[in-house]
C-alpha cells in the first residue's frame, strides 16, 4: 500500500510515517517509480508505535523494543527494559486513576451544590 493509504488507514499523517521511517521504526519497499510501498502489517505496526508514544516511550526506546514484538524473542536487557516500561506505565495509570477520583469528587460536590451559571468564580 502507498503512504497515503497507510496514513488514512492508521490515522497518522504522512509526515509522521516518514519520520517513523527515518527513526527506523517502520520499513517500506520502493516501487520502480521510487514510491514507498508498505506491507499490510504496517497498519498494526503504526498503531503499536502510536500506542507506545502515547505511553511515553521515546522513539529510541521503541526502536530497541520493536524486535521483541516482531520476533517474540528478547535479550535479558530487552526484557528488563520491557518490565521497566511496563512498571512505569502502571504507575502512571495509578496516578491518573487517583486524579480521576479527585475530579469525580469535585464534580459530585459541584452538582450537589447546584450548577453555577455566568462568569467563572475567581479564587
Amino acid at each position: 500500500m502507498r503512504i497515503g493509504e497507510l496514513a488514512r488507514r492508521s490515522g497518522v499523517s504522512v509526515r509522521a510515517l516518514r519520520y517513523y521511517e527515518e527513526q527506523k521504526l517502520l520499513e517500506s519497499a520502493r516501487t520502480s517509480g521510487n514510491q514507498r510501498d508498505y506491507l499490510e502489517g504496517a497498519v498494526s505496526r503504526v498503531q503499536l508505535i502510536q500506542q507506545l508514544y502515547a505511553a511515553g516511550l521515546s522513539s529510541g526506546t521503541i526502536v530497541d523494543l520493536l524486535p521483541c514484538v516482531t520476533t517474540g524473542l528478547a535479550t535479558q536487557e530487552m526484557l528488563d527494559q520491557l518490565v521497566t516500561e511496563r512498571d512505569r506505565i502502571a504507575t502512571r495509570i495509578d496516578e491518573l486513576g487517583q486524579a480521576k477520583q479527585k475530579l469525580d469528587r469535585v464534580i459530585e460536590q459541584v452538582v450537589a451544590a447546584g450548577v453555577v451559571t455566568g462568569d467563572s468564580p475567581t479564587p
